[in-house]
């Protein structure tokens, strides 16, 4: 329709706009006459935003991989759950799901029936790129480019489909003419600014890949300097400096190409790729629209960093410098791991541990990892015993997983309690008040020993402290091939596939250490292991025992699960923690106040003014 009907420019005078607006009526009915034959009625294909969002989220699949079950189609189910999953990777029952599927239909590779093709091509020339092959790299990056590109013409269209007005009830509404083209065309426009973000997140997820656009240019310069293609190096070289020309690893690399080619061809007539040229052109006119519109009309807008340069080529092993098989005199290309973005806090560890007994193991670097420590003897034997009593006599089946028995794996049963509801058992008289206070004793020791050994010079307060227990059950142990708990992050949703940690909801982004204080070793299987983010390569491998205690940051820098429990019972105390004050444990809070109320007045239950039956 645009192509069949052009607006007309506006004309002077009364009466001198009726061309243009008699020409965008005409391609409004183009726009319905195109629709209803092959759409059907309005009615049926502009949804409701509820349903919207359920196609977002995939959630169809959910119920085609049930359907595909009850038809005995495990193939078609494996597919589905698969597709539902990498839009939804914290989804613990599709997880497992997907490896029952495994297990039983001897099916590894599955298909993603939603996968954008430019995604997968991007990451199948990275792959290509990280083996250095370079022809292929070229013909995967370069199909992405060119899907990449039919993909934003086609989220620029469809953001000229209907537009909500969140500001006005349309009833209500009683803007003129010009105030309401307006209104609704910078809806449109940011629509369209935005389409550089929504082409490179990830399905189901919110953050996109950062610098995704300018990395295509950035990996073919490189590539099509180690095929002898100079030209074509210079050209994805220029391409990448339109969105980052102060970059100077690129500036030295654009300077050596030319010393290339000097003598064969001019180097200036050697231009940048003409679509990056006209995306950025465009993108630009786009964002001063929207500025404009926010200073004059009242429009509510932040311009977000489309072109993050921290997100980077990590391809330190293919560096063409003195380290590596290049000659001496050969290209100085700076192209070592860019840096990452600076954390909120400096990272430190190796401060004291406060207390004789307890006795340092293992740090960070012998972990294989970041931020890692592991210590013995934080807890005697005896306390384990005890703590041992109090569990079996508080847990609950499902404790934390909304009374799920087994939320992680269906081979073993899972049992939780809280400091909270171990103190108001005690004071109940169910289980001896000094063993509950044991609980909350050693919770407090753990965390004064994470806060001074990782030398945080803010307070750590608890986020969750949660007694749990994993019970292999008997008969369903043969042929285990199932983790207890799946490997994950505490802090970020982990994309093994995309290497990334989504730090969104509905991951716990707040929490920023963990750690983990084991009550026994008379078990078999139940190794704690940290692995690098493909979830696969393990990197240190821990055996629980009394005392023992593994701490670590939250973030994506340490994903991590749990073997399988084949035989007997394993527990320990799990605790999470925070720096942010906002996101205190309230449990924790109460549990404060009850000990500060034992501790001040030494007074026995029956005179505390407590209400047992309190809930949160």
């Amino acid at each position: 329709c645009r192509a069949q009907v052009r607006l007309a420019a506006p004309g002077p005078g009364a009466g001198g706009d009726l061309p243009f607006f008699g020409t965008v009526l005409r391609r409004a009915d183009c726009v319905r006459r195109c629709e209803e034959p092959r759409l059907g009625a309005v009615s049926r294909h502009r949804t409701a935003e509820e349903v919207r969002a359920d196609f977002q989220r995939r959630v169809p699949y959910s119920y085609l991989q049930r359907a595909y079950i009850q038809l005995n189609k495990l193939e078609e189910a494996a597919n589905a759950a698969h597709t539902f999953f990498m839009a939804n990777p914290e989804h613990m029952e599709i997880q497992q799901d997907l490896e029952n599927y495994k297990t039983t239909s001897g099916k590894v590779s599955l298909i993603d029936q939603e996968a954008r093709q430019h995604m997968e091509d991007y990451s199948a020339g990275v792959r290509h790129y990280d083996r250095e092959e370079y022809e292929l790299a070229i013909e995967f990056l370069e199909r992405a480019l060119k899907g990449y590109y039919s993909e934003d013409e086609d989220c620029q269209i469809m953001c000229e489909g209907p537009q909500r007005f969140e500001e006005h009830e349309y009833l209500d509404y009683k803007a003129g003419l010009y105030e309401a083209i307006a209104d609704h065309y910078m809806q449109v426009l940011a629509c369209k600014h935005d389409c550089v973000r929504e082409l490179a997140t990830r399905s189901g997820r919110i953050s996109p890949i950062e610098n995704f656009l300018p990395l295509h240019y950035d990996y073919l310069q490189f590539a099509y300097y180690r095929v002898g293609d100079y030209i074509k190096a210079l050209e994805c070289a220029k391409s990448y400096l339109l969105f980052h020309p102060d970059d100077e690893d690129v500036l030295e690399n654009a300077e050596y190409y030319e010393g290339l080619l000097e003598g064969a061809v001019d180097p200036a007539t050697i231009k940048p790729r003409k679509e990056a040229k006209t995306l950025l052109r465009r993108h630009k006119l786009e964002s001063h629209l929207l500025q404009v519109a926010a200073a004059g009309l009242g429009y509510a807008y932040t311009e977000p960093n489309y072109w993050n340069r921290y997100g980077a080529r990590q391809d330190e092993h293919s560096v063409p410098s003195s380290i590596s098989s290049e000659p001496e005199d050969g290209p100085r290309l700076s192209l070592t791991k860019k840096p990452m973005p600076k954390p909120d806090r400096e990272l430190k560890e190796g401060g004291p541990l406060l207390y004789s007994d307890v006795k340092f193991v293992y740090n960070s670097q012998q972990l294989n990892g970041t931020q890692r420590v592991l210590l013995d003897n934080v807890i005697s034997e005896e306390q384990c015993r005890e703590l041992h009593r109090v569990a079996s006599g508080i847990m609950l089946a499902g404790d934390g997983y909304r009374g799920k028995t087994s939320p992680h794996t269906p081979n073993e049963r899972f049992e939780g309690a809280t400091v909270l509801k171990a103190l108001k058992y005690g004071y109940e008289g169910r289980v001896p008040l000094k063993s509950a206070r044991l609980f909350y004793d050693i919770s407090e020791k753990a965390r004064r020993i994470v806060e001074s050994y990782f030398l945080l010079n803010s307070t750590l307060y608890f986020s969750y402290t949660h007694l749990v227990c994993r019970t292999a059950l008997s008969g369903q142990q043969e042929r285990r091939n199932d983790l207890s708990h799946p490997i994950h992050a505490d802090n970020c949703l982990l994309d093994p596939e995309a290497n990334e940690c989504w730090k969104e909801p509905p991951a716990y982004t707040f929490r920023d250490y963990s750690a983990l204080l084991y009550m026994n070793a008379d078990f078999e299987g139940g190794e704690f292991i940290f692995t690098e983010m493909d979830a696969k390569t393990v990197t240190a491998s821990i055996k629980p025992k009394c005392g023992r205690m593994i701490s670590f940051s939250s973030g994506g820098e340490n994903p991590h699960g749990v073997k399988a429990v084949t035989k007997g019972q394993r527990c320990a105390v799990a605790l999470w923690f925070t720096l942010d004050p906002l996101y205190r444990e309230l449990e924790r809070i109460q549990a404060d106040e009850v000990i500060a109320m034992l501790d001040q007045e030494h007074l026995g239950p029956s005179e505390m003014n407590i209400n047992p039956k309190d809930e949160l």
